[in-house]
């Protein structure tokens, strides 16, 4: 069972040509780079977005009047 031989690679070659062309080859392999290129560009972008400051807004909590009568009648109950 072994590894492939020399000739098995050839028929492999042979076939991949067969399927793809000359000239489809070189076009997927550029497609192929602009896809990782792509990736890391958005890796990257991702990345700065986090080392961004996010500005912060604080909230003064006000307990509404509903909750507040709640707790009233709550509590004459």
């Amino acid at each position: 069972m072994g590894s492939f031989s020399i000739w098995h690679w050839l028929i492999v070659l042979v076939v991949v040509l067969l399927l793809f062309g000359r000239g489809k080859i070189p076009e997927l392999m550029g497609d192929m780079a602009k896809g990782i290129k792509s990736f890391k560009k958005g890796m990257s972008d991702e990345d700065a977005e986090e080392a961004r400051p996010v500005d912060s807004k604080t909230v003064e909590h006000r307990p509404d009047e509903t909750v507040q009568a709640a707790k009233e009648k709550a509590s004459k109950s």
